[in-house]
Parts: structure tokens; C-alpha cells; sequence
């Protein structure tokens, strides 16, 4: 009986080890796929996506512009104008919580994701209240009547509207839609490049070639 029990604790040794390395063998293979599905290209996108998200709002772009505006007022036989100076800051931004999983476009094929972008929308102007000037002419009317309080009116109406007009331009709009797709795709290729992916990001924006 003794001899039988000696015989037999090798081999249970050795099916308890054969079952432990099959174990860890399970494990290790496990592990390694998980670990390779944390690298897939379109999990790395989708935890880009998310992070972007969570930003909310990007401003890729904000610039300074002067509106220069003149009102008139003619009563009485008198008239009075006056001129107004008015600075003031736009930004332009891209509304990231905006931005959608079918907004994105992988094609594993080439490595290459596209990122279609929502319109840029602007934020002001803010103005520049300490660097406003006037200019006015017509003392009379404008002492003797309400002339002044809207010739201000106006004017300052006039000045933000052509603020804004100077924002919506080619140049500053080319400008800011550059900074954004430029800001977009380095958010999603770093992480891509961080995890060893090689990939071709290109945002745009909804009605706009890839190529820009």
C-alpha cells in the first residue's frame, strides 16, 4: 500500500503542475487578448471620442476685429451724427458634444479615420468696453432732443452686426476651420500613435472634401 501511495504522488504532482502551467497558459492568453483588443484602432477612437466629448467645446481660433459705424439724425432743419469705434473679440468654436460616433469614419483597410466635424459656430463679439471711441457733431440736436440716446443705439446695433460680419469673412473662416481640423486630428492620432497604431487622421468639416 505504501509503494502504491509513492507511485502515485509524483503523478498527482505532476497533474497538478500539468493543470497549473495549463492555467496560467489560459491566463497569459487571456490577458493577451484583452491587451490586444486595448490597442484596437477603433477602441482607441472610440475612448478619443469620449475624452473630446467630455471637453464640450473646443475654441480653436479667436480674433480681434474694429467696427467703425455712423448714424444721423435730421430735425428740425438741424442735423447731428456721430461715430462710433468699437473693438471687440470673436471665437470661434466647435461644439464637441456635437460630435458622434457615426461622425467617424475608420477604414482599416488604409489605417485612415475621417472625422466629420459640426459647423463652427461664433461666440460674441465680447467687447472691448475701455477701447470704445466716439465722434459726434450736431451739439444742438443732440442737447435739445432724445437724438443722441438713439443715434447710440443704433450705433452700437450697427457695430456689432458688422463685428460679426467681419468674423463670418473667408480669411478668418478659412483660418479658424484650419485650427480646428488641425486640433481635432492631433486628438485623435496621438492617442492612435501613442498605442503604437500608425493611422492618417483627416477631420472636415459636413460638406467639404476630405482633401480640404
Amino acid at each position: 500500500m505504501t509503494q502504491t501511495n509513492s507511485r502515485l504522488l509524483p503523478r498527482l504532482i505532476l497533474l497538478a503542475a500539468a493543470a497549473l502551467f495549463a492555467l496560467a497558459a489560459w491566463w497569459a492568453v487571456s490577458a493577451w487578448r484583452d491587451w490586444q483588443r486595448g490597442y484596437d484602432p477603433e477602441t482607441v477612437v472610440a475612448a478619443s471620442l469620449q475624452g473630446l466629448q467630455e471637453q464640450n467645446v473646443l475654441v480653436p481660433f479667436t480674433a480681434r476685429y474694429v467696427a467703425v459705424v455712423t448714424s444721423t439724425q435730421s430735425r428740425l432743419g438741424l442735423s447731428a451724427k456721430k461715430t462710433l469705434i468699437m473693438p471687440g473679440t470673436v471665437r470661434y468654436e466647435v461644439d464637441l458634444a456635437k460630435l458622434k460616433p457615426s461622425d467617424l469614419d475608420w477604414d482599416a483597410a488604409t489605417n485612415a479615420l475621417t472625422v466629420t466635424l459640426p459647423p463652427l459656430r461664433l461666440a460674441g463679439p465680447e467687447i472691448d468696453i475701455d477701447a470704445i471711441s466716439e465722434f459726434r457733431d450736431g451739439a444742438i440736436l443732440l442737447t435739445l432732443t432724445d437724438a443722441e440716446q438713439i443715434l447710440d443705439a443704433a450705433n452700437r446695433k450697427a457695430a456689432q452686426e458688422e463685428l460679426i460680419k467681419q468674423a463670418k469673412g473667408p480669411t478668418p473662416m478659412r483660418l479658424a476651420q484650419g485650427a480646428a481640423r488641425t486640433a481635432i486630428e492631433q486628438s485623435f492620432s496621438m492617442p492612435l500613435k501613442a498605442a503604437g497604431i500608425d493611422a492618417k487622421v483627416t477631420a472636415r468639416f459636413a460638406g467639404q472634401p476630405a482633401g480640404r
